[in-house]
């Protein structure tokens, strides 16, 4: 899958964001990015807040490991989540068994 990468330290997500959104959630892949939607508007910072939070709630990882390393600016987003073991697929997978 191209929209993640891991190594030894955790694993690194291509997102495309999509801020000011009904709700919070994740729509799918968007080329070679996983797609999401956040409830919040792209002002002071308020939908990358709402992405790290949103991604550590999922992946049931500390908010201080979720990291947006590029595109802090922009729909286009690389995140770095500083957590072994886990599986970034699962983050499709918990959509696909909610809806």
């Amino acid at each position: 899958m191209n929209w993640y990468q891991s190594n030894r330290e955790g694993f690194t997500l291509q997102i495309h964001a999509q801020p000011g959104a009904k709700r919070t959630e994740v729509v799918g892949l968007h080329g070679d990015c996983l797609k999401v939607r956040l409830a919040s508007p792209p002002v002071d910072g308020n939908a990358n807040a709402c992405l790290v939070e949103f991604l550590a709630r999922r992946l049931q990882v500390k908010r201080n490991e979720v990291t947006i390393t590029r595109g802090l600016s922009s729909r286009r987003k690389t995140v770095f989540v500083a957590a072994t073991g886990l599986q970034p697929s699962v983050l499709l997978d918990r959509e696909e068994r909610r809806g």
